[in-house]
């Protein structure tokens, strides 16, 4: 298998959140050609209640291949079930894998939490881009979206770490016809000094943030020439902007840097609070 096939994993385990997720991950797995491996982790217990685990384990899986055969039919897809704490073996199968989608919650933790432990530790620390759906919409607003906001909305930073994120966000706009990609992109002035910018003009300062988005996006325009561009340069912390268009856009990506993890250092604040507060499925890229 190349990394042009690589399965799109979808984390299921019987909440109403992670079959939300399924059915996105099978609709985009359709969408990028992907096979889906559906993918239920079996946290350890005690040897005698094993066998019980696994029945109900393996009962899940076939409703959720049900599940997807009914909305995807034709697409190719497998399962698993590790014996593994959730986190551990998403992360660990994220090696393998185009993506990992995961609900925003499980059927533990908190109702009050916004977003749950393990779907916010395979975010922090997983190989390949994961991607967490959250369940602020009805289906009703999804279809609309669909309809009328067909969005990709991306948090770039104006560096190279912005790389992998534009790749994953063109890609995702390209799949989606008649998708545009919005780039929002949080300056100030003191970011603006940092780069060598213009340091007391407001009005210089935003018009260099501008050109940055322009020169980032100019070899990938040729590459998605049908893909339209919207460049939104924000004073201040892109965050507010992201949580909001994630209300009606089709994904929101953010980026998250490599080689923080062992330190606890997966996400930076702007993609902390846009994983935390979406009202739509957020990207986290690992960049």
């Amino acid at each position: 298998m190349t990394a042009n096939d690589l399965p799109v994993i979808a984390a299921v385990d019987g909440s109403p959140h992670s079959w939300e997720a399924l059915d996105w991950a099978a609709q985009e797995a359709v969408r990028r050609g992907l096979p889906l491996l559906i993918v239920h982790v079996r946290p350890p217990t005690r040897r005698t209640d094993e066998e019980s685990g696994l029945r109900e384990s393996e009962e899940l899986l076939d409703r959720a291949v049900l599940r997807t055969s009914t909305s995807a039919p034709g697409l190719p897809t497998s399962t698993l079930a590790p014996l593994d704490f959730p986190s551990a073996a998403l992360i660990s199968l994220s090696r393998d894998a185009s993506m990992v989608v995961v609900g925003s919650r499980g059927l533990g933790g908190f109702r009050s939490l916004m977003i749950g432990s393990n779907s916010l530790a395979t975010a922090s620390m997983a190989r390949c881009p994961v991607v967490v759906v959250h369940s602020g919409r009805t289906d009703e607003d999804d279809a609309e979206a669909a309809k009328t906001f067909p969005d990709v909305v991306a948090g770039v930073a104006a560096d190279e770490s912005s790389e992998e994120v534009l790749d994953f966000a063109f890609a995702a706009a390209a799949s989606r016809p008649g998708a545009r990609l919005r780039l929002v992109h949080g300056w100030t002035m003191f970011s603006s000094m940092l780069s060598g910018g213009p340091v007391f003009d407001r009005e210089a300062a935003a018009e260099a943030a501008e050109r940055t988005l322009t020169e980032l996006t100019a070899g990938r325009l040729e590459e998605y020439p049908l893909v339209e561009v919207v460049r939104e340069p924000v004073n201040g912390s892109a965050s507010r902007t992201l949580v909001t268009a994630s209300a009606t856009a089709a994904l929101t990506v953010v980026g998250r840097r490599r080689g923080g993890e062992s330190l606890g250092l997966g996400l930076s604040p702007v993609a902390q609070t846009t994983v935390t507060h979406a009202l739509g499925p957020v990207a986290v890229v690992p960049c």
